[in-house]
């Protein structure tokens, strides 16, 4: 198993502080929509030829349908992406250094291998306050509880070991919430493993924010990038391409999924909201339903954890088709005209043209690529590589971003240029089809498995 780069943190030295014209949340979100809205006129002037070659073979109406799908709304989401990240300051701690009983818990099943491992990281949190785990053994099939609590106790972690017979992570993970006493609990994957510092910058980031913020989603990392090329691609993904959607959604207050892998959650707002929903995305569809009750969620670049991710094409398609089914459950439940704040609106209102970008995307530009190749425009041509450029400008905006936490972390970000390039030109061509198959599965409603 590959461990993290994860060193203790080094303070960085004391800087004079440099007042900065405050920009408010309003006129960000105004600037950026304005920049985007300036992209996309000049998009649409730059390609009428393609609009009219495609418009002869297909149709007006159709190629319309066509480029905005491949080019128009892609470009217009992310500059306005870009822009956000431009003026993304996070606000500065009021308490770095909080001591409140904080409750670590543990949905398990099967994880007798890892397990011990990822309590030996909760022992090493530099965090000065009481910690108490729970780990919940959901009808394991090994030694999962009891190499827990053999390891809790080896390693002095005040744990407790709870068994739910009901199959689903989210029985699980109520069956846990029962038994929490911290108005703080932190939700964590047996396979995550946590930078020494990141209970420590998760409360702190809760205890320095509007009492209305309920959750903070952590910052998850690749900590197998080694593997293959497969998980390399993925590592670019987590280090630019999550970050930089949570990033931009946590400017406006509303970052869209307090991820169950790590995350960290007011209790009493847990038990508002009825525990964790039977669902396939349990973790999106509890931060949806957290901000349509006027609640906000915020994103911390500086609570860092480590994760696994699938090493197989098999195993990444069921990933990322549950999260497409997870979204689709969540649109299901909340419609975004009826979230109750502007931003989520907004942030939402993208994830509802999501299966139409991705059928495009898979239906229409792959293809398009493919006749490319063999000397025919009309779906894919020069015009489409407009959008390059600002995938760029954006990966770039969020990696210095990137490369100032992992600074202040001290750690180091790997080397692995096949697999930035890679991720820039081929990664949509995974991503887009595997979405449309969670979008198929959840049509279908096919069965869920515990995961």
């Amino acid at each position: 198993m590959e461990k993290p780069d994860v060193s203790p943190v080094q303070w960085p030295a004391k800087t004079v502080n440099r007042k900065q014209r405050y920009i408010d949340v309003t006129s960000k979100f105004r600037i950026g929509h304005a920049a985007a809205l300036l992209w996309l006129v000049f998009s649409i002037v730059v390609s009428v030829p393609w609009l009219n070659d495609l418009g002869s073979h297909i149709g007006i109406p159709l190629a319309l349908i066509l480029i905005a799908g491949i080019g128009y709304i892609p470009g217009y989401i992310n500059m306005f992406i870009a822009v956000s990240l431009v003026f993304d300051r996070q606000p500065p701690f009021k308490t770095a250094d909080p001591a409140d009983p904080v409750t670590i818990l543990i949905a398990c099943r099967n994880e007798e291998k890892i397990i011990a491992n990822t309590l030996q990281y909760i022992r090493n949190q530099d965090y000065r306050g009481p910690l108490h785990v729970i780990v919940v053994d959901n009808a394991s099939a090994d030694k999962t509880a009891e190499t827990a609590l053999e390891a809790g106790k080896a390693l002095g972690i005040d744990i407790q070991v709870l068994f739910e017979e009901k199959p689903g992570k989210f029985n699980a993970l109520n069956k846990g919430l029962e038994h929490i006493n911290t108005e703080f609990v932190v939700s964590l994957d047996a396979d995550t493993l946590l930078h020494k510092s990141a209970i420590r910058y998760l409360v702190s980031r809760i205890k320095s924010a509007p009492k209305e913020v309920c959750a903070v989603a952590g910052s998850v990392l690749v900590r197998n990038s080694r593997k293959n090329l497969l998980t390399r691609l993925q590592e670019w993904d987590y280090f630019l391409g999550i970050a930089s959607i949570k990033r931009m959604q946590g400017l406006y207050q509303g970052t869209l999924v307090a991820q169950g892998a790590y995350s960290l959650y007011r209790t009493e707002a847990l038990r508002d909201a009825g525990g964790w929903p039977d669902a396939i995305g349990e973790d999106i569809v509890l931060t949806w339903k957290l901000l349509n009750s006027k609640k906000k969620v915020f994103f911390e670049p500086l609570a860092v954890a480590f994760t696994e991710v699938p090493v197989t094409l098999k195993h990444l398609m069921r990933q990322r088709s549950r999260w497409a089914r997870g979204m689709i459950e969540a649109l299901k439940l909340f419609k975004p005209w009826q979230q109750p704040v502007k931003y989520v609106k907004y942030l939402t209102g993208i994830n509802l043209i999501m299966p139409y970008l991705d059928f495009v995307y898979t239906f229409c530009w792959m293809p398009g690529l493919i006749l490319a190749f063999f000397g025919r425009y009309w779906i894919v041509g020069p015009a489409t590589l407009f959008v390059v450029p600002l995938a760029l400008v954006q990966n770039y905006i969020l990696y210095n971003y990137q490369r100032e936490v992992f600074r202040k972390l001290d750690l180091r970000i790997r080397r692995n240029h096949l697999g930035f390039g890679l991720y820039v030109l081929v990664y949509q061509m995974l991503m887009s089809p595997m979405s449309v198959i969670g979008y198929c599965q959840e049509l279908l409603m096919l069965r869920l498995k515990w995961k």
